[in-house]
C-alpha cells in the first residue's frame, strides 16, 4: 500500500468538505484502492501556510482556522516565501488547487497547476479558470510528467460531466447541450417567482451562503459563461473563452414578465447552450428564457442543475444534479484522485 502526501492550494468550504471526506473514505481507500494519504500541506488566502512533512494535526488546524487565527504555527521547514514555494517545497503527490476562479484569464490557479505538475504531482481542481483558459498546455504538461490534471468539479460539482467523455461513451459524436448552470441564478428567478424581489432574492441568497457579496460573477452570466467555455473546449473540443459566448444574465428579468410567463404556464431560466455550426466550431450562449412544461429545464428548482446533451447515437442524454453543496464539489474532487491514482 502506498501513502500520498497531499497539499491543498485554497481551503475553503470545498477543502474542509473534502477533507472530512477522505477521512471517512480512508477506510475505502485502502482496502479497495490500495492507497492511504496523509495532508502535507495547507495554504490559505486569509490564514497563512503550513507544510509538515509527517503530516499535519489537521483538527488543531481546522481548530485554528475556525477561530480566525494564523495556521502558520503548524509549519514545519523552511521558511514560505509564497504559494509557489509552498508548491515546490511540499514534495507533494497531489495537490488539489480551489483558489478563487478568474474568469478573465484564469490566474493564479494556472500557474498553480504548472508548478504541480513541473514538480512531479497529479493537480486536480474545481476551478474553472484553468480548464478554459489552460487545458490544452496542463494537460500535454500532465502528460509528459506521467501525471493527470484533473478537474471534474469544474462543471456540476461531482455529477461524472468530464469523465462520462473519457471512456463511458467511445466513437460518440456530441453536436452540443443545452442546460441550466449556475445554480445561483435558478435559485434567484425561482424566489421572484415566489414573489420576492431581485434585490431581495440576492438578499437571501446571500445569506445562505449561495451568492457572493459581489454576486455579479452569477447573476451577469459570467460563471455559467465559463462553464460553456469549459464543456466546449473538453468534451466538444472547441477551445471557447467566456467571451466568446453570447452572454445576457438575469437582471432584465421583472416581476411583470415572472407573471407573463406564469400566465402562459411557462418558466423563466437562465439557459446555456452550444451547439456545433458545421464550420467547425461553436455556437454558444447564455441568456434568460422563457421554457415550456414539456422542457426537461422547467422542473429543475432551487440550486439543481441540468446539462442535455445531444450525440448522433443518443439524441437527449440528460443529467441533473439535485441541490448540491460543498460535500458534492468534495466528492467530483475524491473521484479525480481515484482515478488519478489508477490511471484512468
Amino acid at each position: 500500500m502506498s501513502t500520498l502526501s497531499i497539499i491543498f492550494v485554497g481551503f475553503g468550504n470545498v477543502g474542509k468538505a473534502l477533507y472530512k471526506l477522505l477521512e471517512r473514505k480512508r477506510e475505502i481507500l485502502d482496502e479497495v484502492y490500495g492507497f492511504d494519504y496523509r495532508i502535507v500541506g495547507v495554504a490559505t488566502g486569509r490564514h497563512g501556510m503550513a507544510l509538515d512533512p509527517s503530516g499535519l494535526p489537521m483538527d488543531l488546524l481546522l481548530e485554528a482556522m475556525n477561530s480566525h487565527g494564523s495556521i502558520a504555527e503548524f509549519h514545519r521547514g523552511p521558511e514560505i516565501k509564497d504559494v509557489f514555494d509552498f508548491i515546490r517545497l511540499s514534495n507533494a503527490d497531489v495537490m488539489f488547487e480551489n483558489s478563487p476562479v478568474s474568469y478573465k484569464d484564469g490566474q493564479p490557479a494556472i500557474n498553480h497547476i504548472r508548478t504541480a505538475l513541473e514538480f512531479g504531482m497529479h493537480a486536480i481542481t474545481a476551478n474553472k479558470g484553468p480548464v478554459v483558459h489552460a487545458h490544452c498546455e496542463l494537460t500535454d504538461l500532465a502528460k509528459q510528467q506521467g501525471k493527470r490534471f484533473m478537474f471534474e468539479s469544474a462543471v456540476m460539482d461531482g455529477a461524472p460531466i468530464f469523465s462520462l467523455f473519457r471512456g463511458p461513451l467511445p466513437a460518440i459524436e456530441l453536436r452540443g447541450f443545452t442546460g441550466i448552470l449556475n445554480s445561483c441564478t435558478n435559485l434567484l428567478i425561482g424566489l421572484m417567482e415566489e414573489e420576492k424581489t431581485f434585490d431581495e432574492a440576492v438578499a437571501y441568497a446571500q445569506s445562505i451562503g449561495i451568492a457572493e457579496t459581489d454576486p455579479s460573477g452569477d447573476i451577469d452570466g459570467w460563471d455559467a459563461a465559463i462553464k460553456v467555455a469549459a464543456l466546449s473546449s473538453v468534451v466538444m473540443g472547441v477551445p471557447l473563452k467566456p467571451a466568446d459566448v453570447e452572454r445576457e444574465g438575469i437582471r432584465s428579468i421583472t416581476p411583470q414578465m415572472i407573471l407573463d410567463a406564469r400566465a402562459a404556464g411557462e418558466r423563466w431560466k437562465l439557459v446555456c447552450t452550444a451547439r456545433r455550426d458545421g464550420k467547425g466550431g461553436i455556437k454558444a450562449s447564455v441568456k434568460p428564457q422563457r421554457v415550456r412544461p414539456t422542457s426537461p429545464l422547467f422542473s429543475i428548482n432551487g440550486t439543481s442543475s441540468f446539462v442535455q446533451f445531444e450525440t448522433d447515437v443518443l439524441p437527449g442524454l440528460g443529467i441533473v444534479e439535485g441541490d448540491p453543496s460543498p460535500d458534492t464539489t468534495a466528492y467530483g474532487l475524491l473521484a479525480d484522485l481515484i482515478n488519478a491514482v489508477r490511471g484512468q
